[in-house]
């Protein structure tokens, strides 16, 4: 019998993923992982006087406990609090510091649930790991999820082909609907559990108030990139992002209002009105940080530039320094940190970490 071990996060995911390993015949070992506690990570900084918020992850352990007793797994647990601080969370910092916004789920991905979670696997005499991500992989390419408003592969591209060597993803053929479905029919603990939308392994929690413990907060000006009048104040630059319309708290403008850019020796936020302005619009970006899944090297196929984005098609010019320029037709809101990832139709074949945008292949200065 072969034996897969199975991330179990305490999400009804992972616990249907289970159950459909179980029923296919493999040897099925639950595998829980801690990443995050606020004590010695405040350590970490040399602040152990910071304010230790309440971390969901040992509730979570507790349900994944729960549906690995109802389905006679065993459940290991493992702790990777140093590895999620020193690959994932101090990336995401810096990457604040530098006025981006940064996708903490992608480098999850990439070092911990795909990196130090499959050399444990390997120590539990795994012959494959699995998780309960919406995707699939068929012939040795990354596919999207049949569901497509739940398919994960952006959050993937940075996988390599290695790692995703005798990998399952065994919800990735079902929907959404049809996972909580089967959780109901096994009365799970885990069955109308919401799903998580906070930081990676982190949580939702209040993210201004969870961040002033790690970075100074500073208010500034906003300023209309139009007329260069002040027309409020921010709380802090790591707090936005570009195309970002709510939450902004700035009275008295009838006309929306998006956030358009960003200068950090000034600290000033920019701001535009108009769902059409100009001031949201590129039409090329080069990304950095690439990796392929697949041996696909396209010079035309389509992207995201975010999570659940419309795909766009794009031309792909591959330059010297293993950095690559896409071009597309006007899309807005195209920001810096974030993940530009490729597809080939169904295929996920990798992607990148958007560096810099541009227009008419000048870069936008109100842009980092």
């Amino acid at each position: 019998m072969r034996k897969v071990v199975i991330g179990m996060s305490g999400g009804v995911d992972s616990s249907v993923a289970a159950i459909l390993l179980k029923k296919a015949g493999y040897d099925v070992i639950g595998l829980f992982m801690r990443n995050w506690d606020s004590t010695i990570n405040n350590d970490f900084l040399g602040n152990p006087n910071l304010d230790h918020d309440i971390c969901p992850q040992e509730e979570d352990y507790q349900d994944a406990l729960a549906v690995c007793k109802k389905l006679d797994i065993p459940l290991h647990r493992i702790d990777f609090v140093k590895e999620y601080w020193d690959y994932v969370f101090t990336y995401f910092l810096d990457e604040l510091k530098k006025g981006r916004t940064p996708n903490p789920d992608i480098m999850c991905n990439k070092y911990i649930k795909f990196d130090y979670f499959i050399r444990e696997a390997k120590k539990l005499g795994a012959d494959y790991i699995a998780t309960g991500h919406y995707a699939r992989i068929e012939n040795g390419h990354l596919l999207r999820g049949i569901d497509k408003n739940k398919d994960q592969t952006y959050f993937l591209s940075q996988l390599t082909k290695n790692q995703l060597e005798n990998v399952l993803f065994p919800v990735g053929d079902l929907e959404k609907s049809e996972v909580r479905k089967i959780a109901q029919e096994y009365d799970l603990i885990t069955a109308k559990k919401k799903d998580s939308t906070g930081i990676c392994f982190i949580g939702e929690r209040n993210f201004k108030k969870f961040l002033e413990n790690y970075l100074p907060n500073q208010k500034g000006d906003v300023i209309d990139i139009e007329t260069n009048h002040k027309v409020g104040e921010h709380v802090g630059l790591m707090y936005y992002t570009i195309g970002q319309r709510k939450g902004l708290n700035i009275g008295g403008n009838k006309e929306k209002m998006f956030v358009v850019g960003k200068n950090l020796d000034k600290n000033i936020l920019y701001v535009s009105f108009g769902e059409d302005n100009h001031y949201l619009l590129s039409n090329s970006c080069v990304i950095d940080t690439v990796n392929f899944n697949s041996d696909i090297r396209p010079t035309e196929c389509t992207a995201k530039f975010r999570y659940r984005q419309e795909d766009h098609d794009v031309k792909l010019e591959y330059l010297d320094n293993g950095e690559i320029i896409v071009r597309y037709h006007d899309v807005k809101g195209v920001t810096p940190g974030q993940a530009c990832v490729f597809y080939q139709n169904e295929i996920c074949l990798g992607g990148g970490i958007i560096k810099e945008v541009r227009y008419n292949d000048e870069k936008l200065w109100y842009l980092l």
